[in-house]
């Protein structure tokens, strides 16, 4: 009996010696892309780390093997990539197929801070692994009941609180000068505000750059040397939320808003919501803005607008809820044209004056 039980131990410690030795080989494969995603993202590189050995086994899940998805991320309605099919909470079940293993950690990291559900979290401090993985349960990531326990005793079996402060630290180290595309990669964590009476670090702010909700979308801020507040819109004193100009919808927004997580927000694309406010592709807003939630009118409310000093036709167009091109085409101009100040620019067709260019 003694020997019979002294063998099952030595198979257990075997097996268990095995499985973790794959667990840190995993970690050592992917540290340093969820290091990176930190500082990108905001999402914890203990969480990251954590969650992707639970979902994936470590590297030795079916699903990981076919697609490299490496958290289980299913497809939702917005995914256009690949897809496989595994059976989960339901049979046969769409999940997403990336490319390569960087690609999934990156839409991971996209996928919880792109989402109303999630936003919560990025109030936390980067180093606060309980909270996000109590807070990814309560957000619903996961049906396993006790998805938070499994998290944290991986984070802590595996030390992997450690990746969040060499994230911290290479952020507190980043060069004055670098390239425009390394540079985003890097933001430095906010000064802590004492007299708040919140001693703890606060969330890292992502420089770039989704579950169904209502509540508000995380609308991430960005580095100082990406946001450049403006005063174009003077003293006008927008209502929150959604109102109309024109009778079109719109929002204020401010610099460093996520015109992505906009778009989720108010169930349109982003490539609709560019198309709406005359805008080129872009994604983080560098200046508060005027942002249209559906395609403006083709005349303004009234017939001219008088220009004031920075204003320029985009902007004209957005203060009047009007087409752009239709703006462009009552006043015979091309899109590069800049008005002069006190200029008259036409907001509807002047009548009589069809075939005169405006002058002014």
């Amino acid at each position: 009996m003694k020997l019979g039980l002294s063998i099952l131990t030595l198979c257990l410690s075997t097996v268990l010696w095995a499985q973790n030795n794959k667990t840190v080989a995993y970690i050592e494969q992917y540290k340093e892309i969820a290091i990176q995603e930190m500082i990108r993202s905001g999402v914890p590189a203990s969480i990251t780390l954590a969650q992707a050995i639970l979902e994936s086994q470590s590297g030795e899940s079916d699903l990981v093997k076919r697609s490299n998805n490496h958290f289980g991320i299913k497809c939702k309605p917005e995914w256009t990539g690949a897809r496989t099919f595994h059976d989960d909470d339901a049979k046969g079940e769409c999940f997403r197929v990336y490319d390569n293993p960087e690609a999934s950690f990156k839409d991971h990291s996209d996928f919880l801070r792109t989402r109303a559900h999630y936003q919560f979290l990025f109030k936390l401090a980067p180093t606060d692994s309980e909270g996000w993985a109590k807070g990814l349960k309560k957000a619903g990531y996961a049906t396993l009941p006790t998805y938070p326990q499994k998290l944290i005793k991986i984070i802590n079996d595996y030390n992997l609180n450690q990746y969040n402060t060499m994230a911290l630290a290479r952020l507190n180290q980043v060069p004055e000068k670098t390239d425009r595309n390394e540079a985003e990669m890097f933001v430095k964590p906010p000064i802590e505000d004492k007299t708040a009476g919140n001693s703890s670090i606060s969330i890292i702010k992502p420089i770039i750059e989704e579950e169904t909700s209502t509540s508000e979308t995380y609308i991430p801020s960005a580095g100082k040397t990406e946001v450049k507040r403006s005063n174009k819109y003077g003293h006008a004193n927008y209502p929150e939320g959604q109102f109309t100009i024109n009778q079109t919808k719109v929002v204020f927004v401010k610099a460093g808003t996520s015109l992505l997580a906009l778009a989720n927000q108010y169930n349109i694309s982003l490539g609709q919501l560019l198309q709406y406010n005359d805008m080129t592709p872009q994604d983080i807003l560098a200046e508060d803005e005027l942002i249209f939630l559906e395609r403006k009118q083709k005349k303004g409310a009234e017939a001219v607008h008088i220009v004031q000093p920075g204003q320029t036709l985009l902007l004209i167009a957005q203060l009047n809820g009007i087409r752009l091109d239709q703006l462009l085409l009552y006043n015979k101009w091309d899109k590069n044209f800049q008005p002069t100040v006190g200029s008259k620019v036409y907001l509807k067709s002047p009548v009589g004056n069809q075939s005169t260019p405006n002058k002014k």
